[in-house]
């Protein structure tokens, strides 16, 4: 280290250079998270919370403790980037025709617009100090929410998100660790208080208390992360929501304080703030590849997407939707037209679903759509 500097003159550097690159928040925490976190990790998993999350499961033991990805690690500074949005987050919520987009999807890909900037900040600190570093953007398993809070940038609320005073529910977390032995912040304190705005919000009731979160009910999971069928009985109440949600955020009084994401390129495209739903249904792979070109929506792959998409359509869809679910009908991928046969369950009489069930219905090897068309059967003589 600069021998004119101290430890805590280093870190001032450190977070002036990161505010001036276009981080909202910095802090510095430990390389060593309290018992408590990892004992709240273990049980998330042993009560299979996680749901088919796998890659939780399989580097537990590292997330568990941020000083197992680097042992040489002496500090870890973490980072917040506001991407609060400039309008009305539910404008577009259960629109007729129009499907939801996450807020922190409607910009580029944070993971490359947070990524420059840290890389940035890291020669910076490497040409000016003598340590090391390595940069993290959710790409490894780091416990971000709880390394966060210890650095002093905000804490875990009640619906297990980060929350800011000033910036409320809308930030982007990254870290840098080092071999720079620095000073660490001061952990925030919990300021939810009584409010359970965030939980009453959700409404797949994804929070079995405070400050718990069962993914296998979030709708952010079941429309990101989750590879199959969507359970049915949680469909209706995904609504239009195609990518994402941000009910338990959005509800959040702490977001008064929160202003527009002074980062451009985090600010929403207009072409995702009504998209519709007709016109998404008919992308194909290389069509889906070129609209969300550079966003995160793109890792999420076009099969899961179209079945997201129909979802809502069944939701929020008219009887003139129904044309392009049938088209859905032949799709090469058997997720998506059993999607397809639940939104024309929605959309259609039940003689014309007939006719469709005696064209398309498949044979038994996919088992998945024919258990589409029987459960839209029984739904249609239970009715």
């Amino acid at each position: 280290m600069a021998k004119s500097l101290t430890p805590a003159a280093v870190g001032d550097r450190i977070r002036e250079k990161a505010i001036e690159l276009g981080f909202d928040a910095v802090g510095f925490a430990p390389v060593h998270l309290a018992a408590e976190v990892r004992d709240h990790l273990a049980q998330f998993i042993e009560e299979g919370r996680h749901g088919d999350m796998d890659w939780m499961l399989a580097k537990a033991d590292r997330r568990a403790e941020p000083a197992a990805l680097w042992p040489e690690a002496r500090s870890v500074i973490a980072f917040g980037m506001a991407y609060t949005p400039d309008a009305d987050a539910f404008d577009s919520m259960d629109k007729t025709g129009v499907g939801y987009l996450s807020v922190y999807a409607r910009g580029q890909d944070y993971h490359d617009v947070v990524k420059k900037r840290l890389k940035a900040l890291g020669r910076w600190i490497c040409d000016a100090f003598p340590g090391e570093v390595k940069v993290f953007v959710d790409t490894a398993p780091v416990m971000e929410k709880p390394v966060a809070q210890s650095a002093g940038l905000g804490w875990q609320g009640k619906h297990t998100n980060l929350v800011s005073r000033d910036h409320g529910s809308w930030l982007f977390l990254a870290e840098i660790f080092t071999t720079l032995d620095l000073p660490t912040d001061v952990a925030v304190a919990d300021h939810c208080g009584s409010c359970r705005a965030c939980l009453d919000v959700c409404p797949t009731d994804a929070f079995p208390a405070p400050y718990q979160i069962d993914a296998r009910r979030c709708i952010s999971y079941l429309t990101i992360e989750h590879k199959g069928p969507i359970a049915r009985e949680l469909r209706p109440l995904i609504g239009n929501r195609i990518y994402g949600c941000d009910d338990c955020l959005a509800a959040c009084p702490w977001n008064k304080f929160a202003k527009t994401a002074p980062v451009t390129e985090l600010r929403s495209r207009p072409e995702f703030d009504w998209p519709s739903l007709t016109d998404l249904a008919r992308l194909d792979d290389g069509a889906f590849r070129a609209f969300f070109s550079k966003t995160a929506i793109k890792r999420v792959g076009r099969e899961r997407f179209v079945r997201n998409v129909l979802i809502a359509i069944g939701n929020v869809g008219t009887a003139g939707d129904a044309e392009v679910a049938q088209d859905c009908l032949v799709d090469e991928s058997p997720l998506v037209r059993g999607a397809a046969v639940w939104a024309l369950s929605h959309l259609l009489p039940g003689d014309e679903l007939d006719k469709l069930r005696l064209k398309h219905m498949p044979d038994e090897r996919e088992s998945d759509v024919v258990a589409e068309w029987t459960a839209a059967r029984a739904a249609e003589e239970s009715a």
